[in-house]
């Protein structure tokens, strides 16, 4: 396993290995099953309690009846008392020895939905700090108090247990505190980055013969991505959606939806996984020029090759893709086919 922090071994350029991502829900165990027949690496779980089931026990479901890897991304960690989490993970360690990996951040939709803003990298950092003191058997100090795994043997995963931590990390803070504590960075853009374990997360939809990229299959493809600047400029402040195409328009449909403190619950209806129809008369064509949409991968088998292997040449060893839409399944098994035929 990469230690934290480690400097890419190796100038040799390599295709990276396929993931998928899904929410905990209906379809992950689908989702999962199609990873493992076509070779992909590990299935990655969201985390956010007020739009998906629970993370943890769909962790188990897959686990059961998969040989898959598993993977948050990413836990958030207000979310749960570090306890909690760290008897999650080795409750999934003790079941499925060797097969976790968990991504952390410090919060987007998983606290916007909940009203809030993002966490400090100050917590998070104490969180993730704790968290791998306890799965390693030590005493650590969580609200003024000494705390410890003390499971009787027997009971989970013996300490002390080395289960990969991964950190969702866009700006510089973020980039310097996973260098300093985590395995490797998971992140969307693709920008090179100096660890040896570099996940990508993207969306996007192969394209058929002849298909054209603004297609009306392809707009509901990655349409739930498509307009999410929009939800994130309200999380960020409400003022400025007026800067986005159409944004009055659509954040005044908003105030219209729902009364005053509320307008956050109408932001993130669907969120990351269906297009509401509020987004897809006033914005989802609009979106189509923003930057999700755009840097979507939407191409055909030899045009999405070529961009994975442009990503290992960047350092990136593994690519996230995010299936969403009306057949999220189905966008999986097409995507995952194009890295199997490589």
């Amino acid at each position: 396993m990469l230690g934290r922090g480690d400097p890419i071994a190796s100038p040799a350029v390599t295709m990276p290995t396929l993931s998928l991502g899904s929410p905990p829900g209906p379809f992950a165990l689908e989702i999962a099953k199609v990873g493992q027949d076509l070779g992909c690496e590990r299935i990655w779980l969201y985390d956010s309690a007020a739009l998906y089931e629970d993370i943890w026990i769909w962790l188990d479901r897959i686990g059961r009846e998969t040989t898959i890897g598993l993977g948050t991304a990413v836990l958030v960690p207000n979310l749960r008392h570090v306890m909690t989490t760290a008897s999650a993970a080795a409750t999934i360690e003790h079941s499925y020895p060797g097969r976790l990996v968990m991504g952390f951040g410090t919060g987007a939709t998983a606290r916007w939905v909940l009203g809030k803003k993002a966490l400090s990298w100050a917590s998070t950092r104490t969180y993730i700090e704790n968290l791998r003191g306890l799965l390693a058997g030590e005493v650590v100090e969580i609200d003024g108090e000494a705390c410890q795994m003390i499971h009787w043997p027997g009971f989970t995963a013996e300490r002390p247990m080395r289960i990969p931590i991964l950190l969702s990390a866009m700006g510089p803070k973020g980039q310097q505190i996973t260098r300093e504590i985590a395995d490797g960075i998971i992140d969307v853009g693709g920008q090179p980055f100096d660890m040896a374990w570099h996940v990508n997360m993207f969306t996007g939809t192969v394209l058929g013969d002849g298909e054209e990229r603004t297609s009306d299959r392809v707009k509901e493809a990655i349409g739930p991505w498509a307009v999410l600047p929009y939800h994130g400029a309200h999380a960020a402040a409400p003022e400025f959606v007026e800067f986005l195409p159409n944004g009055t328009e659509w954040f005044e449909s908003i105030k219209a939806a729902r009364p005053e403190g509320q307008h956050h619950l109408a932001v993130h209806d669907g969120h990351a996984t269906h297009v509401t129809d509020r987004d897809r008369e006033l914005v989802l064509d609009a979106a189509w020029d923003l930057p999700i949409a755009q840097g979507a991968w939407v191409a055909t088998p030899d045009e999405i090759r070529a961009r994975a292997q442009a990503a290992g040449e960047a350092g990136i060893t593994e690519l996230l893709y995010t299936p969403c839409g009306p057949d999220p399944v189905g966008e999986a098994r097409r995507m995952a086919e194009v890295f199997a035929s490589t």
